[in-house]
């Protein structure tokens, strides 16, 4: 690595010319004689030779002055903070018996030297001369700053970097603290920022001339930054131009007091409360082995630890908040630093009052939640971040995009579109040549032609056809296609040996050509709306919706049968991947699961749910750097998504990599709390209706149940501040046992949670362990509570089918009418047809089969009942259709099957081997 300047080196001359001053004005006199006074790091540069200017009128000064800068003086820390200013004095006309001259300040400018850092060797720039109060005049200077050479190599200055550190205001300081009065004790404010800068180097920057405002008024955004100086003679020259506070949601800021129960109290603070305000910005520059010490001692009241670790975190350039005020004892000064990890960088900031006749020690004296308002900003990040575009690009590489492919007609359905191409093309080029012949063929309103003038048109069309030798072209162009047809439609590749077979061949081929050319004439020739296609009777949210209810009862291959129907209808859409890949996830088929969750991501790069569920399945198979390339993907697709940063922590916190982990839970925090979301974003639930979460996340969360340990999500629940065991804990912790079939543990988790969700799943886990009185009464309770379930659709389904078990059919009614109200499907109607069945309801009955059938014929217990009901009503064909298609579907229920043959015994009908 290049060596920056040291000591011993030589010193580069930094020279600074005034051209020219714009608009001066003075106090008195039309004319003015001024002349320009240049400072620097406290020293005097020189003045300019005296200039007569008239008012309002520019005035060339030409003047140059010089400093060198080197480490020994002027350093490039100094020139990073401090300015050069330029004073403009005039020089007043003496009065009788005056000896000495007298002069005033007409302004002072000042030159940020910033763009020498950046590797510039000269700019130019019209800086404003701020006027001294009382001037109304807004004059201004040209400047020009140049070095012989560059400050900085390029080495060099992709080395170094340059720190921004902000000192806001000081809130709801002790009310005790009073503004400066002619009576009272004369008090400074002053803040110190302990900055270190390498592992042996630390420095203290000073930020003094605290304001002591009193309350009644928040300060306004977007104000102004000072520069680190002491009181200018020309106000306005203390603020760095072009930079301003910007604020930002108090969720979205780091340090202390962040929580929603913090709002009410800052609120107060910043509008009536006290304040000492500094709104000062200190810039070090820091170079390959960081900038100089300072050896400043000081002694503290007051101590704000403001971590830093922050800005280890890829691409964080910004740590800015609140933070708490403590008294200052060296005990917690040496516990903060033996806290503190050895990667991570650690600042504090002190502040202190200074009183006439002593000090106190305020802060400890009085609790007034005092917070103080600091911003720590790099020039550029300490650690490189991977750009979105870079990331898009790794995640193309390992999983290449599939375009769709076209659907393309092969054998007898592509000859058979191409003998109709073929007709069209004719067709079009015959009507064109009638055009030529007799004009347009069809005018609106025109009458119909009389049979003998449609013959004569007729041959002399034909006649003009032979005659031009279009006849045979046209023959020509469809013989091809017509022996396509007779290879791959007729299947007939051999010569005919009897006559016979040949005639009745020709036949049936000139039948099905002739069929054909009206179909394609009927295509182009046709002024009618072309026929839509009807549309299915279930639409795709439906088969989500019979597929996630297939699911919940176990019946993975019927699931599986919907999802791939969803496919079918449209295999571009990501979602439908996503769906299937899910479904095997719960079968543990992890290595199809990945492939459908490629599929979607393939189709489309954003789909936020297919790239988590990737580099879920990714760390899994122990490809590390590709699960770390598709979670960080995710969180440049979505940066407001909690699932994605809370899973994208949990990876990196089983790589034990601390300042990523920590990196991943507070940005998910920030989101959560920008969200307004009460559970902390460190919870990752996994139940389905997780709140906050889209029904895609919700099924990331319910897959990694499955994958990726869960304990560590739940660990970090009682490890975040918010966390412990809550009742969100017990309920997530139970969802999760339930996904195990722990369902004695998931019981006692529920036991210690209160929430609307809890006796669902009490109800839930009595139906699976057969204790079905109690689920009857836990399902009873949840539909009694003024606000329903998050989810009410397995409720009435299992609540339905233990009353059908109970012989309480009237109840079973009234409970799977509001399931198919709320939610239908097959089974919902089925259970509604089988308690009409037996309240002896045989029409209200056969329409919910009906229904039932509809929506899936594929159940055989809808065929079964259908048979009873038709069996019931004395229909014999169809009680024997309905019997044969229960038994083809391989009907399970044996008591459906016994009731089904004792009333076919009874009727004497309905069953086909009678």
């Amino acid at each position: 690595m290049e060596q920056f300047r040291g000591v011993g080196d030589k010193a580069t001359l930094v020279k600074i010319t005034v051209l020219r001053g714009n608009n001066l004005r003075g106090n008195k006199a039309e004319s003015i004689l001024n002349y320009v006074r240049a400072e620097f790091n406290g020293i005097v540069l020189g003045d300019s030779q005296k200039l007569d200017a008239a008012v309002d009128q520019g005035v060339d000064y030409n003047f140059t002055c010089s400093f060198e800068c080197s480490d020994a003086a002027h350093t490039l820390d100094d020139m990073a903070h401090k300015p050069v200013i330029l004073t403009v004095i005039e020089v007043l006309p003496k009065e009788k018996k005056q000896k000495e001259e007298k002069t005033a300040v007409i302004g002072q400018a000042i030159v940020d030297l910033l763009p020498l850092l950046h590797g510039q060797v000269s700019f130019l720039s019209t800086v404003l001369l701020h006027p001294t109060p009382g001037s109304p005049a807004e004059p201004s200077l040209d400047v020009t700053v140049c070095v012989p050479e560059p400050l900085l190599s390029g080495v060099q200055l992709s080395d170094s970097n340059l720190l921004k550190v902000t000192v806001e205001t000081a809130y709801s300081v002790p009310e005790v603290w009073n503004p400066v009065s002619g009576s009272g004790p004369l008090s400074s404010y002053v803040a110190a920022l302990q900055v270190p800068l390498t592992a042996e180097k630390e420095q203290v920057l000073m930020f003094s001339n605290g304001l002591l405002k009193v309350g009644g008024e928040s300060e306004p955004m977007g104000r102004p930054r000072k520069w680190p100086l002491g009181p200018l003679l020309a106000p306005g020259a203390q603020f760095i131009p072009g930079v301003s506070m910007e604020g930002e949601p108090i969720e979205m800021e780091d340090g202390d007091l962040t929580s929603i129960e913090d709002r009410d109290f800052r609120k107060e603070a910043e509008t009536n409360k006290k304040r000492v305000s500094w709104d000062t910005e200190r810039r070090c520059f820091l170079d390959a082995e960081g900038a100089g010490e300072d050896e400043t001692q000081l002694s503290f009241h007051g101590v704000a630890y403001v971590d830093m670790a922050p800005l280890l975190y890829p691409g964080a350039r910004r740590v800015r908040g609140a933070y708490r005020l403590y008294p200052f004892y060296d005990s917690d000064l040496l516990v903060k630093v033996k806290g503190a990890s050895t990667t991570a960088i650690q600042g504090f900031c002190r502040i202190w009052c200074c009183e006439m006749g002593g000090t106190l020690d305020l802060l400890l004296q009085y609790d007034s939640r005092t917070y103080i308002i600091i911003e720590i900003a790099l020039e550029k990040s300490l650690v490189p971040k991977r750009s979105p575009e870079e990331l898009a690009k790794r995640v193309m590489e390992l999983i290449p995009p599939r375009a769709p492919l076209p659907r393309r007609p092969a054998g007898a359905e592509r000859a058979v579109q191409e003998y109709q191409a073929q007709i069209a093309s004719v067709a079009g080029q015959v009507l064109e040549q009638y055009q030529q012949l007799f004009g347009p063929a069809f005018l609106p309103g025109e009458k119909p032609l009389d049979p003998t003038s449609q013959e004569q048109r007729k041959t002399k069309l034909l006649g003009e056809l032979n005659y031009s030798g279009k006849y045979f072209a046209f023959k020509e162009q469809i013989k091809y296609s017509v022996v396509r047809i007779v290879r791959e439609k007729m299947l007939r590749t051999e010569a005919f040996s009897d006559p016979e077979q040949l005639q009745a061949f020709l036949s049936q081929l000139y039948v099905f050509l002739v069929d054909e050319m009206h179909v394609a004439l009927n295509k182009t020739l046709s002024v009618d709306a072309q026929e839509t296609q009807p549309r299915p009777l279930v639409d795709c949210a439906q088969l989500i919706h019979f597929a996630k209810e297939a699911q919940l009862n176990g019946d993975y291959q019927l699931a599986a049968q919907y999802y791939q129907e969803q496919l079918t209808r449209d295999r571009s859409d990501p979602a439908h991947w996503f769906d299937y890949g899910v479904l095997y996830m719960l079968t543990a088929d992890y290595q199809k699961a990945e492939e459908c969750f490629h599929y979607a991501v393939s189709m489309e790069r954003t789909h936020l749910p297919s790239l988590l569920m990737c580099g879920i399945l990714a760390e899994m198979g122990g490809r590390l750097e590709e699960a770390e390339t598709f979670f960080e993907g995710a969180t440049c697709v979505d940066p407001a998504n909690v699932v994605a940063w809370t899973l994208f922590g949990l990876f990196y916190e089983g790589q034990e990599n601390s300042i990523q982990t920590e990196m991943a839970f507070l940005e998910a925090t920030k989101q959560q709390r920008a969200a307004l979301v009460v559970t902390p974003p460190c919870r990752v639930e996994t139940r389905v209706e997780s709140p906050g979460l889209g029904e895609e996340e919700q099924e990331v969360a319910n897959c990694e149940s499955f994958t990726i340990e869960p304990g560590e999500a739940l660990a970090q629940e009682l490890l975040c501040p918010g966390g412990g065991l809550s009742s969100s804990y017990h309920l997530a912790l139970a969802r999760l046992q339930m996904l195990r079939a722990e369902y004695g543990s998931a019981e006692s988790s529920l036991k210690e949670a209160l929430n609307d969700n809890v006796w669902a799943l009490f109800g839930h886990i009595h139906h699976l362990t057969g204790e079905f009185g109690k689920a009857q009464e836990c399902y009873e309770r949840t539909l009694d509570f003024v606000t329903d379930a998050t989810d009410t659709h397995p409720i009435y389904l299992r609540l339905g089918s233990i009353y059908l078990q109970e012989g309480e059919f009237q109840r079973a009614k009234t409970t799977y009418l509001r399931a198919c109200k709320s939610s239908p499907s097959c089974l919902t109607w089925l259970g509604l047809g089988i308690a009409c069945y037996r309240l002896g309801e045989l029409t209200e009955a056969e329409d919910a089969l009906t229904e039932a059938n509809i929506l899936n014929n594929g159940n055989a217990e809808v065929w079964g009942y259908l048979s009873l009901v038709c069996l019931q009503t004395g229909r014999r064909l169809e009680a024997e259709q309905s019997y044969k298609y229960a038994l083809q579907l391989n009907l399970q229920k044996e008591a459906v099957l016994h009731e089904i043959k004792a009333l076919q015994d009874h009727v004497g009908f309905g069953n086909p081997c009678f």
